[in-house]
């Protein structure tokens, strides 16, 4: 993982420093420690008629041919339900309506270190269906035909579905 190495306010270079009980960056111009929070994200489980789940094939690293549930990263300004239909929309050409939130995970990036994950369920959604964005393919697969989902998170978001659901 990449680390930073100028403070984003001063453009001073960053030290290593023990602030508030762990190793940080600080910058010594600023007198502040740079905190590093997780990269929000979204992701979203929409379902058919037929209970099938929606998957989108990756057309990107990372996991670039794999097969992940449609989302992606929240922009500034934007609410993370906001986040998701954006995400879904771009991704398969579908508009969505939120029906419940289905929880909030954490997943190691090798990129972003730490991505937070909010999950929510779509079942109400209009529109063709066409593989965008980052997508190279988007289709609906019942739990037996399932194809290796790429995130561990997604796989678990799929899984709270079932088990709330199916």
């Amino acid at each position: 993982m990449r680390k930073k190495i100028y403070c984003n306010f001063c453009g001073g270079k960053l030290v290593e420093k023990f602030f508030e009980g762990r190793d940080r960056p600080y910058c010594e111009t600023c007198d502040e420690p740079v905190y590093e929070n997780p990269v929000p994200a979204t992701a979203i489980v929409v379902i058919n008629t037929e209970g099938e789940v929606l998957l989108v094939k990756r057309s990107v690293e990372p996991k670039k041919g794999m097969w992940c549930l449609p989302g992606g990263f929240m922009e500034l300004g934007e609410t993370p339900e906001q986040c998701a239909l954006r995400e879904l929309e771009e991704e398969t050409g579908l508009a969505g309506k939120i029906e419940t939130f289905l929880g909030v995970m954490s997943n190691n990036s090798p990129r972003y270190n730490t991505v937070l994950i909010t999950g929510y369920l779509v079942k109400n959604y209009s529109g063709s269906m066409i593989a965008g964005d980052d997508a190279s393919s988007v289709g609906f697969f019942d739990s037996d035909g399932m194809p290796e989902i790429a995130f561990d998170t997604h796989k678990s978001f799929i899984r709270i579905y079932f088990s709330m659901y199916g």
